[in-house]
């Protein structure tokens, strides 16, 4: 019977992740059940280090290090990212099999004041660990003060309460995993906010020579969410970023064209 041991954080948005995967992957293939997928909690250097700005410690591939090390070691056959959290050089002996299909790309403001841009306009302060957010939030407003925040969602929606902030902004993708859209006070248009590169799209890593593995993802993988990742990706790695450089990136395939903003 063939066993299969998926490795991802332990975070609720990460298992909500690896839940995905395994019901595409018990779907897409006949010959895997629920009993073939065993799920294997990671500790990662990001997750540890809650207190300290990512981009001090070594930026957001910190969610992906640990969880890639046990991979090539094979401790799991398959790792589930975020990818926006995943290096734009990957280790030569794995590569990313699926690319599953993008969710709602776009940033959101986690708030019960802020309902509109126009709220935005007043001297408020919001939470973020993002860089990236942080520099567009200042050219709609530069007067709005941007708090360094860390934590897995649920964490950072009390931190507006205890921390006495107007509202937080998150990525829509983990949010409305986490079925917490009532949460949401504002949605950004591309033109406001550009998201990251990789925005709300979870990657599913695994080593190059296993082709079982291959196979299966094979049939989970959306291909126009592919392309558009890998142009993403692609403009990361020609501007020598990383998954830490603020600069936002989003490809859109519209009449069978490519457009990368």
């Amino acid at each position: 019977m063939t066993k299969i041991t998926i490795g991802a954080r332990g975070s609720k948005l990460s298992i909500a992740y690896v839940e995905k995967v395994k019901e595409l992957l018990i779907q897409k293939n006949n010959d895997l059940r629920e009993e073939n997928i065993d799920f294997k909690v990671i500790k990662t250097s990001g997750d540890i280090n809650q207190n300290i700005k990512l981009s001090e410690i070594g930026g957001k591939k910190l969610f992906c290090k640990e969880i890639e090390e046990k991979l090539l070691k094979k401790e799991i056959d398959i790792a589930v990212h975020s990818l926006k959290d995943m290096e734009t050089e990957e280790d030569d002996k794995l590569t990313i099999g699926a690319f599953i299909k993008r969710n709602d790309f776009r940033d959101v403001i986690i708030s019960s004041k802020i309902k509109s841009l126009e709220d935005l306009q007043r001297k408020i302060v919001i939470g973020s660990s993002s860089r990236r957010r942080e520099l567009q939030l200042k050219k709609i407003n530069k007067n709005i003060s941007v708090i360094n925040m860390r934590g897995n969602i649920d964490t950072r929606i009390k931190k507006i309460e205890q921390d006495k902030l107007d509202g937080i902004i998150l990525a829509a993708a983990g949010v409305k995993s986490l079925n917490l859209e009532n949460k949401i006070g504002f949605s950004f248009k591309i033109q406001e906010v550009l998201p990251a590169a990789g925005q709300g799209i979870i990657a599913v890593q695994y080593n190059k020579n296993d082709n079982t593995i291959k196979n299966f993802l094979r049939n989970i993988n959306d291909q126009e969410t592919e392309i558009c990742a890998r142009s993403e990706r692609a403009m990361l790695k020609a501007i020598g970023g990383d998954c830490e450089t603020a600069v936002g990136g989003l490809a859109i395939v519209e009449n069978n064209n490519l457009k990368l903003t």
